[in-house]
């Protein structure tokens, strides 16, 4: 304020003078002031005021005299002041996370856990997406992937504001072990093994290999017969349990015990009717017992026989026990006269008769039993021509019936001789054995 008019700046509030001013902004939309009016009583007199912004721009505060009370004049410029008002920074408000993907407390298969992902929504960053981070897996099991884990988000916005979230989750064995076997050897008849035997236990998980537990499961080398003998495998892992896989093994690998009972010595021989009774077989077996035994090759037939004891057991082992023999021919004496030998036609006439008279002998003893003779024959044949002839010198009367003559020792056989001249004959004595006696005729 001016003071005498001398134009320098002073103080003319003296005594009890006042100057009252009115307070103003030239744009209220941007900023009020309050008060609206001040009245100084002293120099030193001092007014607050407050300014108010209300919107974005400028305004003017400025005061105007509105009553002076003092002799001089007061310079208002000096109190005008400015003020701009721009936009508040914004608040910013905290970012939120949540864990997608996985849901915890859920249980997943090693192998088929889904991914986990951090979803962040922040009003002024804007939304994003991220990998999770996954802790190791924990528990007894985590050497194998099987156990808890815990996927992990962390997000802080540009204001600084930070969010987290988490999930917990399990990972699981999704199947139990897996059991397989191989058995080899040689397999007979009815579940029999005829060989040394091998079981190969292989039990496996291949999701939780270091949480598998075997009981049994013992591998086996069976060298010896044995009775049926189960052997057995289970498991247990991570996954459940497997078994009990059991396998019935068996063996006999021995052959049965057999001889002959009774029958034909091996090596001596028999003459014919003298052959012994077929023999039997005689036999056992200690492991899975006797199926049957037959014997074969018996006869008492003239001729070298071989006759064989076969035993089988259940498991199809065979064994064998053999006789070989020999059945002697009998010995024929005849025919004697009237009859000749050898080829030569004996004549007769027709209608007569001839007796035959022969011995039979085993060896050194006689036979004297018609049974031993199996048949007479005669049989038309051709005359052979220049052979030599010779008469029949002696007939028969009386039956013709074959009978042994004590007497005489010796058989008897009367034949009654068919008519017609110049046909021929061949007559033949069939022994038991099949040794034969024959001799031709040649009727006249």
């Amino acid at each position: 304020m001016e003071r005498n008019g001398d134009g320098k700046n002073g103080c003319n509030l003296t005594g009890s003078t006042t100057a009252s001013f009115s307070v103003s902004s030239s744009n209220a939309a941007v900023a009020t002031v309050s008060p609206s009016s001040v009245t100084f009583g002293s120099c030193g007199d001092t007014k607050a005021l407050t300014v108010t912004p209300q919107g974005v721009g400028t305004a003017t505060i400025s005061l105007t005299q509105t009553s002076n009370t003092t002799a001089g004049t007061f310079n208002v410029a000096p109190a005008t002041f400015t003020v701009t008002v721009t936009d508040p920074t914004p608040a910013n408000t905290a970012p939120s996370i949540v864990v997608a993907g996985v849901t915890g407390g859920a249980s997943y298969n090693k192998g088929s856990v889904p991914a986990a992902t951090c979803e962040v929504t922040d009003a002024e960053d804007g939304n994003s997406s991220f990998p999770a981070t996954l802790s190791a897996v924990t528990g007894p099991y985590a050497s194998d992937g099987i156990g808890e884990q815990t996927a992990s988000c962390s997000y802080t916005d540009g204001g600084g504001l930070t969010a987290t979230a988490s999930e917990t989750y399990g990972i699981v064995d999704p199947s139990p072990p897996v059991i397989d076997k191989v058995v080899t050897g040689t397999l007979g008849n009815n579940g029999w093994y005829t060989s040394d035997v091998s079981l190969t236990w292989t039990v496996a998980d291949e999701e939780s290999p270091n949480s598998l537990q075997k009981t049994g499961c013992n591998d086996q080398n069976i060298t010896a017969d044995q009775a049926e003998t189960t052997y057995s495998c289970s498991a247990t892992s991570a996954g459940g349990s497997a078994g009990p896989v059991d396998v019935k093994i068996k063996r006999d690998a021995t052959n049965p015990n057999v001889a002959l009972n009774g029958g034909p010595a091996d090596g001596q021989s028999y003459y014919f009717g003298n052959v012994p009774a077929a023999p039997t077989c005689d036999a056992s077996d200690a492991t899975s017992g006797l199926k049957d035994c037959t014997v074969t090759g018996y006869s008492n037939a003239v001729g070298t026989h071989t006759v064989t004891a076969t035993a089988e057991d259940n498991a199809g082992n065979k064994n064998t026990a053999s006789n070989s023999y020999t059945v002697l021919a009998l010995t024929l004496k005849g025919f004697y006269q009237p009859v000749d030998m050898n080829g030569i036609y004996n004549t007769v006439k027709g209608g007569s008769t001839v007796p035959f008279k022969f011995e039979l002998f085993a060896g050194p003893t006689e036979l004297t039993d018609t049974a031993n003779v199996k048949s007479l024959q005669a049989t038309k044949v051709t005359c052979a021509s220049g052979a030599t002839i010779d008469d029949i010198e002696t007939v028969a009367t009386g039956g013709t019936s074959l009978r042994y003559d004590t007497t005489g020792g010796q058989f008897i056989y009367n034949w009654k001789t068919p008519t017609g001249a110049g046909t021929c004959y061949k007559v033949t004595m069939t022994a038991q054995d099949g040794s034969t006696l024959s001799a031709l005729f040649k009727m006249k």
